[in-house]
């Protein structure tokens, strides 16, 4: 095993799949110091080969069994459908005293999936960075992903704190900013922040699609900035998202029942030509983008930020 450095967070940590997140990951953990030995590991032999290529972590391994023994931290980067089964399979490998975490973008669901696999000794950390781009693999990665983006953990509130202190530094070093809240909490507030909005880009992009009027070509060569950036959220990764849409059914339901009631409204407006009503609305939501962009979260540059290298989507 390699010595951890005095500035190391950890001395070993695993990730499970190497793909956008789980390579931009491994890249950031790499350039930060964080950790003397870096293992990846994914279920496909093809992805771990390129990874290994690639030179991301220290060691890239095919097997899963290998990947987390003797790991200080293990890094589920997987679909969250595919969570609690991967949990089970590593659960006889794993030391004393791990810590076990993961990237998903929803949380109730993969905290009862995966806790009921994991020995009494691991500590279940769930966490969610929110930064991603509708590209995907590890040849798609890239440190920077996570500078100045948000990393929500949800902890419960028997995990040692010294636990979630390691967690939280691992992620600042990777220059995100973290915050805590409840799991519940946290599914609520990313079915309004993401989860729906994406519902909404891959249904724009349907009817689009099925307008037997508006052909292909004239949808491709007329797009308007509002409808390209509708086609670049509706190219991202279809597995993860048909799994997040089923492990976050409440949350996105109920957003998704509010957002129908204001698109009533709206089209209440549009038929009476009450413009007063959509000029007073649209003054309203676009005070949201201004935050945003004094957020940090978004650059106010033409085509909507993506005049930057790689921007953040999610």
């Amino acid at each position: 095993m390699t010595d951890p450095s005095p500035s190391s967070v950890f001395e070993r940590i695993t990730l499970c799949g190497l793909g956008l997140i789980g390579s931009s990951l491994a890249r950031a953990i790499q350039a930060s110091g964080a950790v003397g030995e870096l293992i990846g590991t994914d279920h496909s032999e093809t992805v771990c080969a390129r990874a290994d290529e690639l030179g991301i972590c220290s060691h890239v391994v095919p097997s899963l069994a290998e990947a987390v023994q003797d790991s200080d931290l293990v890094i589920l980067c997987v679909p969250v459908g595919a969570m609690g089964e991967l949990a089970q399979a590593m659960a006889p490998h794993l030391r004393d005293g791990v810590i076990i975490s993961d990237v998903g973008s929803v949380k109730d669901h993969v905290t009862e999936a995966v806790r009921q696999h994991l020995p009494d000794t691991a500590h279940l950390i769930p966490a969610h960075p929110i930064a991603g781009t509708e590209h995907s693999g590890p040849d798609a990665g890239f440190a920077e992903l996570f500078e100045n983006r948000w990393c929500i953990l949800t902890p419960d509130a028997d995990t040692p704190a010294d636990a979630v202190a390691k967690l939280r530094l691992l992620w600042e070093r990777c220059g995100a900013k973290v915050d805590e809240m409840t799991p519940a909490h946290h599914d609520l507030v990313l079915a309004v922040t993401s989860h729906v909005p994406h519902l909404i880009a891959y249904t724009m992009v349907g009817v689009a699609d099925d307008m037997e009027r508006v052909t292909e070509n004239e949808v491709i060569n007329y797009s308007a900035a509002g409808f390209r950036d509708f086609t670049r959220i509706a190219a991202s990764d279809p597995t993860m998202w048909r799994d997040v849409f089923l492990t976050n059914r409440k949350a996105t339901l109920e957003i998704l029942g509010r957002f129908t009631e204001e698109l009533f409204a709206l089209q209440r407006a549009i038929r009476t030509d009450d413009g007063e009503a959509l000029h007073q609305y649209f003054t309203r939501t676009r005070a949201i983008r201004r935050g945003i962009l004094d957020a940090g979260q978004d650059v106010d540059v033409p085509d909507f930020g993506r005049r930057a290298a790689k921007p953040p989507s999610d």
